[in-house]
């Protein structure tokens, strides 16, 4: 969708705008009657390009171009630096045709300038609000937006030409979660201290590339007031954080990701807002962005607002801020926060304190509406892209298409396979016998969805421990079965998610106000660690079978699951040719298992690729297998026993 151009005739406009040099702001309008129509329809898709501020000309007197949506203010003026904050003195005017749009020039204004919308409202309500549309904000504490121009030249073209291949279904998804703030700090204590996104692309790139990991997500780094909100409760929806540069220095960020080689994804959060007064809430001194009803309009769980799904124009900021991210920022694929609380009207609500829809049920129509409509948008504007949803529950068809009456996700989370995996891994492995239908029950529900396994910032906070720290056992048996969770993880059918330290162990809870113990990598045991998941990393995307059919039925099968007393799971991984199957041998107790008998068709030949035992990831590295032998044992069903030995507490994959 191209940037809207507007007409301008300077001869047209002195005669019907009166235009005169000396007034403070100039009626001037970047708006077409189609743009109104569609923004109230909740169809416009682009209106970063013509909301917020924007540096332009008018009779040759450059200066910028301010529009905000305020339906109920009775002035709207524009106060900042560059008047003194001065109320009324740059008083934008409202349009004519009831859209609720403040719109004017201000000539001569400069890039870079604070400023906020001094709006009087309902009933004399007068208060100063950022712009919804801002591209920049004042470095928090400070909440003024910024007037800004990106310009950027990107160097991505290899990677934007190929990114429907890598972004495809059938390619390989590991995915480095990140808290940009607290991955890496100048000062490890000092919350205060922040790298700039220079740095954090100097030290970040490099090292998620060489650990194989082929995208990351960032944590949402849309501009938000409260650093202890970790970026969920945004105020900024079309601005990265001033915390760490300016728009144009994230841009260069996911340049040299690209360029390496690295998707990126960002969490984005449409299902609530904060209450902030420079903020979205009670915007005019009405509930402009959020349902007024505050059965619909609050969340409990995060003391904040809800979107008004219903309303046109908060349906086309949303959808536009989406879009914004792809089109300016070259994004990969959104993760959608907290989908569950958008979908459900009794979401964290008590009998009561919600009213069913006009069926009588508990979904959010016009939600569910809004979420079809926004993953039909980016698919249609940005087919080589990820649209991601975090849902929590059993709601249908998350990510199937939306003609077959899905939400239109390509990818949900599966917190199931979360829950169940780490519940089951927590238990002395003598009591997993008695639990593996826990363990392979994600099966029996894994193609209801394109899923995704997420091990994420929310299970190593508020007391439940660091990964390792959750596995049962002395120090060996725990890095041995957090070994073997992370090898069962990246041979599961599924695209995969690690949280920032869960590759080496970190041995605290993640705090939001200091950096990763990156200290520990001087010790063996977590240095071996973060090998193991780079060499599984490698093994994930170099083995067709573990990602072509990932999503597909036809990609997995149960080769064992007979021997629940002794702990051995068996399954095979198969990709679009049978060359490439590989077998996955997982032994969950502290017991080797030595000439372990495994049947199996199609192969003559095994070799083992990869041994969750090896020294080279802290284990024993005494029970390998330089040799796998194998018998035939019915020529007709080309069926063969391989006899293979398993290390205690471990996963081996064998082509």
């Amino acid at each position: 969708m191209m940037q809207h151009e507007p007409s301008f005739h300077k001869k047209k406009y002195e005669e019907e705008h009166f235009v005169d040099s000396t007034k403070l702001v100039w009626n001037y309008s970047l708006f077409s009657d189609t743009d109104i129509n569609n923004y109230q329809q909740g169809n416009l898709y682009n209106g970063y390009e013509l909301f917020g501020n924007h540096e332009i000309e008018v009779l040759n007197t450059k200066g910028f171009y301010f529009a905000v949506w305020a339906p109920n203010a009775t002035e709207v003026s524009v106060v900042g630096h560059f008047n003194d904050w001065e109320k009324g003195k740059h008083i934008l005017f409202v349009r004519l045709d009831s859209s609720g749009i403040w719109e004017g020039f201000i000539p001569n204004l400069k890039k870079g300038e604070a400023y906020k919308y001094h709006i009087k409202g309902y009933k004399g309500a007068a208060i100063d609000k950022g712009d919804p549309y801002a591209n920049y904000w004042e470095m928090r504490p400070e909440t003024a937006s910024v007037s800004w121009n990106m310009q950027y030249n990107w160097a991505d073209k290899d990677w934007m030409s190929n990114r429907k291949k890598n972004n495809a279904l059938d390619a390989a998804w590991s995915v480095y979660e990140v808290h940009l703030a607290s991955w890496m700090r100048p000062d490890k204590f000092d919350e205060e201290s922040y790298n700039t996104y220079q740095q954090i692309t100097d030290r970040l790139v490099p090292y998620v590339s060489e650990m194989g990991f082929t995208h990351v997500e960032f944590m949402p780094v849309m501009e938000h007031p409260f650093d202890g909100s970790w970026g969920y409760q945004g105020t900024g929806f079309f601005a990265p954080t001033s915390r760490f540069g300016e728009p144009e220095d994230f841009m260069a960020m996911v340049d040299a990701f690209h360029k390496a080689g690295v998707g990126i994804i960002l969490d984005w959060v449409p299902s609530h807002f904060p209450y902030d007064a420079h903020g979205l809430f009670m915007f005019d001194g009405t509930h402009t962005y959020e349902y007024a009803d505050m059965r619909k309009g609050f969340h409990p769980d995060w003391n904040s607002y809800i979107f008004n799904y219903k309303r046109g124009e908060v349906k086309s900021f949303l959808i536009s801020s989406a879009r914004f991210w792809f089109d300016k920022f070259h994004i990969d694929g959104i993760r959608v926060d907290a989908v569950s609380s958008i979908l459900q009207l009794d979401y964290s609500r008590k009998e009561g304190e919600w009213e069913p829809n006009e069926f009588g049920g508990n979904g959010n129509i016009e939600a569910i509406a809004f979420i079809k409509e926004l993953n039909e948008t980016i698919y249609r504007d940005f087919p080589d892209v990820q649209m991601i949803a975090e849902e929590a529950t059993d709601w249908p068809k998350v990510s199937r298409p939306t003609f077959t009456d899905g939400l239109g996700f390509g990818m949900k989370w599966m917190m199931g396979w979360m829950h169940d995996t780490l519940d089951y891994f927590k238990m002395d492995p003598y009591f997993r016998q008695f639990h593996q239908d826990k363990f392979t029950f994600s099966m029996m529900y894994f193609y209801d969805e394109n899923f995704m396994l997420p091990l994420s910032h929310d299970e190593i906070v508020h007391g439940k421990s660091p990964m390792v720290y959750k596995m049962p056992g002395d120090e060996w048996q725990k890095f041995a079965n957090l070994r073997l969770m992370y090898t069962y993880m990246y041979t599961h059918p599924g695209a995969k998610l690690l949280f920032m330290g869960n590759e080496f162990a970190q041995t605290t809870e993640w705090n939001y106000k200091t950096e990763l113990s990156w200290e520990l990598l001087q010790y063996d045991s977590h240095k071996k660690m973060q090998d193991c998941v780079k060499a599984l990393n490698h093994l994930y995307c170099d083995q067709p079978a573990l990602h072509e059919l990932q999503f597909d039925i036809h990609g997995f099968e149960w080769i064992d699951l007979n021997h629940r007393q002794e702990g051995v799971i068996v399954f095979k991984r198969k990709g679009k040719q049978q060359e490439e199957d590989v077998l996955v041998v997982l032994n969950m107790t502290p017991v080797v298992r030595r000439d372990w008998k495994i049947k199996v068709s199609g192969k003559a030949a095994w070799e083992e690729i990869f041994n969750s035992d090896q020294t080279a990831f802290w284990g024993t590295g005494d029970v390998y297998n330089p040799a796998v032998k194998t018998k035939l044992l019915d020529k007709d069903t080309d069926l063969y026993e391989i006899n293979v030995h398993l290390p205690a507490l471990s996963g081996l994959v064998f082509r």
